[in-house]
This record gives structure tokens, C-alpha cells and sequence, in this order.
């Protein structure tokens, strides 16, 4: 046996300086007598530098590739996306925000001058659009009636009798933001589970898709699902008040599913023939569940009532046409509107119910008068969630599995709401304890898009209680609040080193800290005082922090929610501890944080 069929080697040595001393040990000792030459500028050298380098290389890329294996380690966004599809995480990508805006009309009087000429009421139609002074760009979501009998009617213009000539029409209508685009894509030959890409990080959602034929295809959660829930209007008058649509199962063989990664979306269809899907009617659930096959015994299954149709294809996949898709973006600077701001209509699309027999002058004149504006402030959180953000957000679906029991799961199922209904920035639930029914609380908080905190608007918390109606258990009663808005200020005393300039020091402390407290608290996490000591002392230059003091920031600009600072922060002085209904912010850094350097 020679002597070097026992060697240890060293699997700690991992980077390119300790597989360097080891190559040069193992040449000194193995190698002796014909390889001298260990210079720095040498032959030898040069051989041992590449091998080290390599093996680094190798190490980092191993090291890498472990930690993109696993969920907490992972750093590449689409890696952690991967692991979340894997747990059952359906990302959202960009989000919309939502609201309501006033719409106003100047209507003709009637024949008696007594109230407007009711012929003469348009319906506005959805897709109708408006925008804001800083061109934040809102489409109308439904069909907006201004004969409807809960309008406001008052009169605008009169003659010089004090006769009415017009009455002046309000109403209100949902509006969601964002722009639409268009794509046309060419189809040629099938393609089993053809994928088509849209190059944009800001699509929220993918309004329709339709081929040349006319045939439209839809969206659902994963392609072996093929039945989808279509609301169709409740023409009973009886009933049309409180239920004005009417949920009926549809079966879609074609379709598809989006996926949203973080600089694209991709579109995905499935693979089956038009000649399968002859039948699109619902299957009987019995023809479903009972897959006899021939035997003789019946295994115990469940009816999944997303799958109606018995086939094996995902759905019929495009071929030899054309697809026009039609999307919505959204970026975080134009979703947003202050109240008031909405005050420019774009396509107006007007219907009258008997516009034959109207003259078209006066309809004309309808449609010139239109005014929108809006009442609330639009705003939401339409930013995808960040990295640490996305891992908490796919740990909390898979714990849930789509039901909302614990606490966690109904924080999860808030912020995991689909994008087209909008999105709050965090959220807290806590249970009513005061109540008789027990009934739980959700504390929500928006950001507009200067990203400051804002009170959520009622449109976008009506529709996280609606979201929640499917998932909640059913005698769960739940309520969904404004969370309290808490500025802060702060103001600290620096001990710089002896003979370091106080100015660097304090720009340095003043940079550390704001980078400190880009960081967003969440509804009802304590402020760290100690934090902010820590933070000051790690900046060079710094001896020691002799004070740090937290005050409430009150004024113009600022939430007018009282706080006492003082009777919040524990005995040590370390936290400042926030009720379970309110959020701390430090809204404006460079004017709230304040500081000398003796």
C-alpha cells in the first residue's frame, strides 16, 4: 500500500484560501522532489491559484444551490415562488387598487317642467373610464342606472321665470385602477400545454382571452378544474334587491392558468381536442363518483365540484388562430387618488334604453355634461410582496389550506385576497372579547402612493369581508376595522470619539436610522427603543448614545389619533408597546428624527 492511499483531507476547507494552503501542504509533502517552485510568482503558483479558484467556485455554487433547496434559505425571488407553487401558493404579482366615484349628468326637463325627462336618463356602462389630475387611470366596474330612484335629482339650470330647464343627475359607481392592454398572438400547429408570455411585472390581471373563432377562453386555479361559477342577472323583481345576480355552474373545456412571476406572466392552456368536449353540460355528480370500471366493489370517494367533466385533457388548447388578450396593469404611482383628484372622464359609454325615438341633440348634450369625481380617497398596497414578505405569505397558505380557522389563517387569507379586488398593506386579528357573539375584529391599514399609511377605503374592506364569507367558519361573525395611525418623532444625543468630524457622524447616524425605519411595523408590534440605540451605536465615529427619546409627531400631515407615548413604554424603557389596534410610523424621517453630536 503506498503512502498516499490513506490521505486525510480536509472537507472544512471550503474557500480559495484554506484549498490553497492545502494544496501547497499536500505538494510539500507528496510531491517534494519535483515541485519545488512555491514563489508567489511562479509556474507552480499559478497551478495551485487555478485548482484553489475552481474548487471555490464549485463550493459557492454547491452552498447556492442548497440553500435555493429549502423555503427559509432561499434568496432568488423566483426560487421562493417555485416553493410556494409546490405549497399550494397561488402569487398575485401586482395589485389594483379600489373605490367608488360620483357621476354626475345634466338631464332636460320634462314636458311640465315638474322633473327631469326619465327618457332621457342614460345608463353608463362598464368600461367606461376616468382619470386623475397626476393621470392615475380607473375603469368603471359596473353598469351605473341614472334612473335608478335612489339618485340624487336637484335642479341646475332655470329660465328667467325660475322654470326649470335641466336637473342635474347623481349617482355612484365602482371603479377599479389600472390601464388596459392589448396582445394579439399568431397560433400555429397544437402545442400540448402551450405557453404564452406577457414581458411586464405590473399585470394584475388578465381580463379576457379569445381566439379568432370567437370562442373565449377562462381562467381557473389548475387546468384539471372545469367548472366555474358565472353570475347572470336576477330578472325576477322580487328578488333582484337583495340578489341581483344569480351564481350558475359553468363547464369551461377551454381554458387556462396565469402564473405570475416577478418580471412576467405566463398563460397556460391544456391539451385536449374540440371533438372530446362535445357535451359542456354539467355531468351528473353519480356518472362522477361512482368509476365502477367493471369491478365488483366501489372505492369511497368525494366529488370535487370543480371537476364535472369526465376527461384527462385540461381543457382544449389553441391552435391554427389568433388569441387577443386583453390585460390590466397597475404601477404604484398612478392607482392611487386623493380625494377630490378624480375629475377627467375618458371613454364614456352611454346607452339609452329608447334612444330611437329621442332627439339626438338632447342626448348629445347628456353625454357632453358628464362629471365624476370622488368622494374618498383610492388607495391600497398594489406593490407584489417582497421576499420576506412572500416566504411568510406561502407559509401561511399552506398552514390554512384555503380555510380560515386560527388567527393566522385569517391574517393569510386577507393578504392573500386576489389582486383584482385590491389589497390592504397589513392587517390584525383579534377577537372581540366585549362582544356577545364573540365576533372577530380584522384591523386593516392601506398605503397611498407616497407610501404613507392612509385609513383603508369602505370599497376595498367591503370587499376583504366578502372574501372572507367563503373561507371563514360559519359561525364566525367578523368585522373588519380601521386600525389607529401612530407618527412618531424621535430625537437622540450622540457622544462622538475624540477628534472624528461631528458633522459625518451626525449624517451617518441620520442615514443609519432612516434606513432603520424604512422598515414597516406591523398592527400592533411594539417600537424598539433599544433598537434605535443599537442602531446608533454601530455608526462609526460614535462613542455612545447618551439619550434617545420617542414622541408623538402631531400637525398638518399627521394622524389626529391621541397616544400617550409615555404611559405605553415598559418600566426598562426598551419598547413602546402598541395596542392590538394601532400601527406605529415614522411618517417623515428627515423632519421627525432629530439629533445632536456633542
Amino acid at each position: 500500500m503506498g503512502k498516499r492511499d490513506n490521505i486525510k483531507i480536509n472537507y472544512l476547507s471550503r474557500d480559495f484560501r484554506t484549498i490553497k494552503d492545502d494544496l501547497i501542504q499536500y505538494a510539500k509533502r507528496y510531491y517534494s522532489d519535483t515541485f519545488r517552485d512555491f514563489s508567489t510568482a511562479g509556474f507552480g503558483a499559478l497551478m495551485i491559484d487555478s485548482v484553489a479558484y475552481i474548487g471555490d467556485m464549485l463550493s459557492y455554487y454547491l452552498d447556492y444551490q442548497a440553500n435555493e433547496s429549502f423555503l427559509t434559505t432561499a434568496i432568488e425571488y423566483d426560487n421562493v415562488l417555485k416553493h410556494g407553487r409546490a405549497m399550494g401558493y397561488k402569487h398575485i404579482g401586482a395589485r389594483s387598487t379600489y373605490g367608488n366615484v360620483s357621476l354626475f349628468v345634466l338631464v332636460p326637463a320634462n314636458a311640465s317642467s315638474t322633473g327631469p325627462d326619465l327618457s332621457y336618463m342614460p345608463i353608463l356602462k362598464a368600461g367606461s373610464t376616468f382619470s386623475s389630475a397626476a393621470n392615475s387611470m380607473f375603469t368603471l366596474l359596473e353598469d351605473v342606472n341614472f334612473a335608478d330612484d335612489s339618485n340624487e335629482i336637484v335642479v341646475a339650470n332655470t329660465d328667467q321665470y325660475g322654470t326649470p330647464n335641466s336637473y342635474a343627475v347623481k349617482t355612484t359607481g365602482p371603479v377599479v385602477s389600472g390601464l388596459q392592454q392589448y396582445m394579439v398572438s399568431e397560433i400555429g400547429d397544437f402545442v400540448r400545454f402551450r405557453r404564452l408570455t406577457i414581458p411586464r411585472n405590473d399585470v394584475t390581471e388578465i381580463l379576457s382571452v379569445t381566439d379568432s373563432d370567437g370562442n373565449e377562453y377562462y381562467e381557473v386555479d389548475h387546468l384539471s378544474q372545469n367548472v366555474i361559477y358565472v353570475p347572470i342577472n336576477n330578472t325576477d323583481t322580487t328578488t333582484n334587491l337583495q340578489t341581483p345576480n344569480i351564481l350558475k355552474p359553468m363547464v369551461v373545456p377551454r381554458r387556462y392558468t396565469v402564473e405570475h412571476d416577478q418580471g412576467a406572466v405566463t398563460i397556460t392552456f391544456g391539451y385536449g381536442s374540440h371533438s372530446e368536449f362535445a357535451d359542456q353540460s354539467v355531468s351528473d355528480p353519480v356518472d362522477v363518483v361512482l368509476n365502477i370500471h367493471s369491478k365488483n366493489y366501489v372505492t369511497d370517494s368525494a366529488i370535487d365540484p370543480s371537476q364535472f367533466m369526465k376527461t384527462d385533457k385540461f381543457g382544449i388548447g389553441p391552435n391554427n388562430t389568433n388569441l387577443y388578450i386583453v390585460y390590466r396593469v397597475n404601477t404604484p404611482g398612478s392607482s392611487n387618488a386623493a380625494v377630490g383628484s378624480i375629475t377627467n372622464t375618458g371613454a364614456s359609454l352611454f346607452r339609452f334604453p329608447n334612444s330611437t325615438t329621442l332627439l339626438d341633440s338632447k342626448m348629445a348634450s347628456v353625454r357632453s355634461s358628464l362629471e365624476v369625481s370622488n368622494e374618498e380617497a383610492i388607495q391600497g398596497d398594489v406593490r407584489a410582496p417582497r421576499m420576506e414578505e412572500l416566504k411568510e405569505l406561502i407559509k401561511g397558505a399552506y398552514s390554512s389550506q384555503n380555510r380560515a380557522v386560527t388567527a393566522e389563517d385569517y391574517k393569510s387569507m386577507v393578504l392573500l385576497m386576489p389582486a383584482r379586488f385590491g389589497g390592504v398593506s397589513k392587517c390584525s386579528v383579534v377577537q372581540d372579547v366585549d362582544s356577545n357573539v364573540r365576533n372577530i375584529n380584522i384591523y386593516v391599514v392601506s398605503k397611498n402612493g407616497n407610501t404613507f399609511y392612509e385609513k383603508t377605503n369602505q370599497t376595498l374592506k367591503e370587499n376583504v369581508k366578502t372574501w372572507l364569507s367563503s373561507k371563514r367558519m360559519i359561525n364566525d361573525a367578523v368585522d373588519i376595522l380601521d386600525a389607529k395611525i401612530i407618527n412618531l418623532g424621535i430625537s437622540f444625543q450622540l457622544l462622538s470619539v475624540m477628534g472624528s468630524n461631528k458633522s459625518e457622524v451626525f449624517n451617518s447616524a441620520m442615514r443609519a436610522l432612516q434606513q432603520y425605519l424604512s422598515i414597516d411595523l406591523d398592527i400592533g408590534e411594539a417600537f424598539s427603543i433599544s433598537d434605535i440605540y443599537s442602531v446608533l451605536n454601530s455608526v462609526p465615529g460614535v462613542a455612545d448614545t447618551i439619550s434617545v427619546s420617542v414622541r408623538q409627531a402631531e400637525g398638518v400631515g399627521y394622524s389626529s389619533t391621541k397616544f400617550n407615548v409615555k404611559n405605553h413604554t415598559t418600566p426598562d424603557g426598551r419598547l413602546i408597546m402598541a395596542p392590538k389596534n394601532v400601527v406605529f410610523e415614522v411618517k417623515y424621517p428627515n423632519q421627525d428624527v432629530q439629533g445632536t453630536v456633542k
